[in-house]
């Protein structure tokens, strides 16, 4: 009859085993989603490699659903599924608003333990992930992969609805949303609805009147980064954005898209009263008061009705080219210009005293 080996033998064999089970259980907990990302990513030879070390029923089960697509877990409210119920427990802290894990620092709190993780180097400056094109450093190795793009141009992402395309997954999502109508966050305060998290950020200190971006130069504070950005180019001069056709540049992104449509005549904005189109959101809205705004003065002789009192006034001054008739002849001399192409003034600042006059 066989001896039976001493417990305290069986125990020592069976213990690293068990750490080695308590580890995988321990990482696929805190790193389930960058697990999943990964193994959709990884090469044929890597995930091979990974089947390999997969030693225990459960970590390999886990694995294995990576191949066939099995997700056995699926969200009670939306119906979405899930390859693990870790991964589905993450999901449903988006419907719950669950956020336990919270900064020691400034209170904000996360769902994700490794997003509080990441949130904490911009308390530190700790910028570990550095662009090898221009040196710029991120806290956060997805931040920096979405501004690697932007030297490369690469756009994976197309719209099936209008083809346009993105170099992320996520401003395509968003981006969907203005063909779905989808504003799935709402201010609690007075109830607007927006399709970003982001933007709703920034709308409510509208509310609250914050303003925690201040300016080195000057002392003016701003309400958002973006908008202090923006600010300090007036202090630097720098135009960042530049037109690909003429090479005319631009201290915001804004400011090129606006000259980019005087190159290709595009006008995206149509009025839906008389089907007149314009180039800017600004122009189409001034253009629109001309069919709501009450004509309150009138021709004394014919009896037309006009919006403004200075629409009243004669113009004896008209184009030759288009017959357009002016109040003033400097007016009418700018006006001329539009025909001609001529651009003798350099700034806004030397034009300006004849759009007064």
């Amino acid at each position: 009859m066989k001896e039976p080996e001493p417990l305290g033998i069986k125990q020592e064999q069976e213990e690293p085993e068990h750490q080695q089970f308590i580890e995988n259980q321990l990482c696929i907990s805190q790193d389930e989603e960058q697990l999943v990302q990964k193994q959709e990513t990884d090469s044929p030879e890597k995930q091979l490699e990974r089947c390999q070390k997969t030693k225990h029923r459960s970590g390999l089960n886990l694995h294995m659903r990576s191949h066939t697509g099995e997700k056995p877990f699926t969200c009670a409210t939306c119906g979405k599924s899930y390859g693990s119920r870790v991964s589905l427990n993450f999901h449903t802290r988006t419907h719950t608003g669950e956020r336990r894990f919270k900064c020691g620092v400034c209170g904000k709190d996360f769902r994700q333990s490794s997003a509080l993780h990441t949130h904490m180097r911009t308390h530190s400056d700790q910028k570990p992930y550095s662009c090898t094109t221009c040196g710029k450093r991120f806290s956060n190795k997805s931040v920096l992969n979405s501004h690697i793009i932007i030297h490369t141009g690469e756009k994976r992402y197309s719209c099936i609805a209008c083809g346009k395309r993105f170099g992320q997954k996520s401003q395509l999502r968003y981006h969907m949303m203005t063909h779905t109508g989808e504003k799935p966050v709402s201010c609690m305060t007075c109830g607007k609805t927006f399709t970003h998290k982001g933007n709703l950020s920034e709308h409510i200190k509208t509310h609250t009147g914050e303003k925690p971006f201040s300016c080195s130069t000057c002392g003016k504070c701003f309400s958002h980064k973006s908008l202090l950005r923006n600010h300090m180019r007036r202090h630097t001069g720098e135009r960042p954005f530049s037109c690909t056709t003429c090479g005319k540049t631009y201290s915001e992104r804004s400011g090129l898209a606006y000259h980019v449509k005087t190159h290709t005549a595009e006008r995206p904005f149509s009025c839906v009263t008389c089907k007149a189109s314009f180039r800017k959101q600004s122009f189409l809205t001034h253009h629109m008061k001309t069919h709501t705004v009450e004509k309150t003065f009138s021709c004394v002789t014919c009896g037309k009705t006009f919006s403004q009192k200075c629409e009243l006034t004669e113009k004896p001054f008209l184009c030759v080219t288009c017959g357009k008739g002016f109040v003033h002849n400097s007016h009418l001399i700018l006006h001329m210009r539009s025909h001609t192409g001529e651009k003798p003034f350099t700034s806004f600042e030397q034009i300006c005293p004849l759009l007064h006059q």
